[in-house]
């Protein structure tokens, strides 16, 4: 232990004199390594971030009382679910890398930490390193109360494991929620059960919690799990040059993820609850981080848990893989409550990421710091708005103010200054940037062929493509390049240098979001897309958490219009154990239901119970089957259930995201209405 805390340190101060390491070898056979320019940057950032600040490391290993005797936690059939060692190159040598931004790899080494914490004499405990997010626990008169148990029933088992065996053995009174992001729910199945609930355990979450779990990751599932690629770096192996940080934790754990549904909401602003004798102050903070997220103050400890609102980075405004852009101002706005509500007296600062912050000033600093950072993009955003700046140009002019920008707490490591600016443009005005060019433009594919014909074909895109890459001017090398690759999506030469340039913008950026989309991109541009890719995604206690009307929602996104042209037929559709009555309509080629209604002339009625409709949900039945054996009962024309079944698309998350890679067939065919697995909302 001893010797890690020093290579932490170690690495920090290297990065702040500029001290290199050797090269490592690149994963790739086609990979470069950083080139001059960028290996001038990354000095540049070494000499202009203020790395003699230590407060970070400091805090980051205060109260450590176990590390475990293992480096990976496994599940029951012996598949990996969490690997930290992977990442132990962060710690050897203490070298500092060129192909990782000297803040990120700052970041990266940060959350390294692995282990059991006691942050709060006798009272408060967080075992960080086991998944993307923290575990905390809060010694109550005769249990533990859980905030936030990871992603995965195993990660979230050993955790508790680590807790019991260190500290001793009792039991789970509480499980707390602080919102609808799966790896703050995933892994309840590991610490408690069904039967623990019906004994008394209680699961608290924010009003709204179970609606945002499932509807945030229903409607464009297939398309955030396939943007998932590039924003975690799914394809990319965990080395200087790929993976090596998710900037909240190192990556998400690949366990079974379950879903147990609260037993009760918090639903006003400020709510006090105790549970075996421990006071809880909730701060409900819809719209922050999260649609439903809450913070919760100790007012007996003076002790303040943050959730995912203020944490070692400022966070998404935009997640890339795809979400509703989040309110800046909002935001700042329920973090300047905490600040006046409960900042004033607490002496510690925990969340469900990063590492807890001590002593009241600390955290009054990190609470101001957070809060202006969002506050300034909200506002210096529209500031330039309002002059004329547009959605095309903003990344390129707004800058966080100089104050924000020399305080750790201020940088941008989830989000990014760049795509968060522009997000703040779309959250008012939208994608339109007013010119009439871009208002109904072509597509790329057929837009890059026009240009590449005035600009004289391929060989000279190329020549000067290499000219700017040479030149690092890899932005403007893009620009080119990306023309061609779109015109001539089998050009490898096109591909291999536009991945080139990729990959050195991605070395440079300070957001592994960002460093993690170039690099994904260049792999795929360099390799194609590999057969049998996949990500981890939600599993079926979140499906079965659906809404009927959701699931019918999907159905509908999934009708192919063409194939069901000219096509009309009515369904009665309930649900008795529910008392759910709903009317589905094919029409105009547009499938639509109505809940609470029953049609008086329907083609067909189905009269199922949840339970079993549920099967059919998560792929275990064929709704025929359920209607053949009188499972499901039926009056009219059951060939209508054939008719609707003929309509479905069955998306596939092997699309190309740059042209040329290669669609691949990645997801397995599946019943007719079974609904594909969710979007990981994992981080956020």
């Amino acid at each position: 232990m001893a010797r890690r805390q020093k290579l932490l340190f170690t690495t920090a101060l290297l990065m702040l004199t500029g001290g290199v390491g050797a090269a490592q070898e690149h994963f790739d056979p086609k990979g470069k390594m950083p080139s001059e320019f960028t290996v001038e940057f990354q000095k540049q950032m070494r000499d202009s971030l203020p790395f003699e600040d230590q407060r970070d490391f400091e805090e980051s290993r205060k109260g450590l009382i176990a590390v475990p005797d293992y480096r990976q936690i496994k599940t029951e059939d012996g598949t990996v679910a969490w690997d930290i060692g992977s990442y132990d190159f962060l710690l050897e040598d203490g070298q500092a890398f060129d192909s990782i931004h000297p803040s990120l790899q700052r970041q990266a080494i940060l959350n390294m930490n692995y282990g059991l914490y006691e942050i709060l004499e006798g009272k408060i405990y967080q075992v960080r390193g086991f998944d993307l997010s923290n575990i905390s626990f809060i010694r109550g008169d005769t249990g533990w109360i859980i905030f936030d148990p990871l992603a995965s029933k195993e990660t979230a088992a050993a955790a508790l494991k680590l807790l019991n065996d260190t500290v001793g053995e009792l039991p789970v009174k509480a499980v707390i929620y602080s919102h609808s992001h799966a790896d703050h729910y995933g892994g309840v199945r590991g610490v408690i059960t069904d039967e623990d609930v019906a004994n008394g355990v209680e699961v608290i979450a924010p009003e709204g919690f179970m609606e945002h779990a499932v509807s945030e990751n229903v409607y464009a599932g297939n398309v955030m799990n396939r943007r998932l690629f590039f924003q975690y770096g799914v394809l990319l192996p965990r080395d200087p040059h790929g993976h090596v940080d998710q900037s909240i934790g190192k990556n998400i754990s690949a366990g079974t993820t379950g879903l147990i549904e609260p037993t009760r909401y918090v639903s006003d602003d400020y709510e006090e609850i105790t549970i075996d004798g421990v006071r809880m102050i909730f701060q409900n903070t819809p719209g922050t981080e999260a649609p439903a997220e809450m913070n919760t103050y100790f007012p007996d400890l003076n002790a303040f848990w943050a959730a995912e609102n203020i944490t070692g980075t400022i966070h998404n405004i935009y997640t890339l893989r795809g979400a509703l852009v989040r309110d800046a101002l909002s935001w700042s706005k329920h973090i300047n409550d905490a600040l006046y509500e409960f900042g004033q007296d607490a002496d510690l600062m925990f969340a469900s990421h990063s590492w807890p912050r001590f002593g009241n000033d600390r955290i009054q600093e990190v609470m101001r710091a957070q809060r202006d950072t969002y506050a300034n993009l909200n506002n210096g955003v529209l500031n330039l708005a309002n002059k004329g700046v547009t959605i095309n140009e903003v990344h390129n002019v707004y800058e966080v103010p100089e104050s924000l920008q020399q305080q750790w707490a201020a940088r941008s490591y989830h989000g990014s200054v760049e795509h968060n600016s522009r997000a703040v443009i779309n959250r008012y005005l939208g994608y339109w940037d007013a010119n009439p060019t871009t208002l109904t433009p072509l597509s790329p594919k057929d837009s890059a062929p026009l240009f590449v014909e005035m600009m004289g074909g391929a060989e000279p895109i190329l020549a000067k493509g290499q000219a700017l890459f040479d030149a690092g001017q890899y932005l403007h090398a893009t620009e080119i390049l990306n023309k061609l690759v779109y015109a001539e999506p089998h050009n490898q030469q096109a591909k291999d240098l536009l991945a080139d340039a990729f990959e050195q913008i991605g070395y440079q950026k300070e957001s592994p979001s960002v460093r993690n989309s170039f690099l994904g991109a260049a792999y795929e541009l360099r390799n194609g897309i590999p057969q049998g890719a996949t990500i981890e995604t939600t599993g079926p206690d979140t499906i079965r958490a659906m809404e009927t009307s959701m699931w019918l929602d999907f159905i509908a996104i999934r009708v192919n219009s063409a194939k069901a042209a000219g096509m009309e037929f009515v369904i009665n559709l309930s649900i008795p154990d529910r008392d759910e009555n709903i009317v589905v309509e094919m029409s105009n080629a547009t499938l639509t239901h109505i809940i609470d209604q029953t049609a008086p002339n329907a083609d067909l009625s189905i009269s199922l119970n949840r339970a079993d409709l549920e099967k059919v949900m998560t792929g275990e039945r064929k709704l025929t089957e359920l209607l053949a054996d009188g499972t499901a009962q039926s009056k009219g024309n059951t060939d209508v259930v054939a008719q609707l079944a003929s309509t479905l698309d069955q998306f596939d998350i092997g699309f190309e995201l740059m042209p040329g890679t290669g669609a691949k067939d990645l997801t397995p065919q599946t019943n007719d209405f079974a609904q594909p697995p969710l979007a990981n909302s994992n981080g956020g």
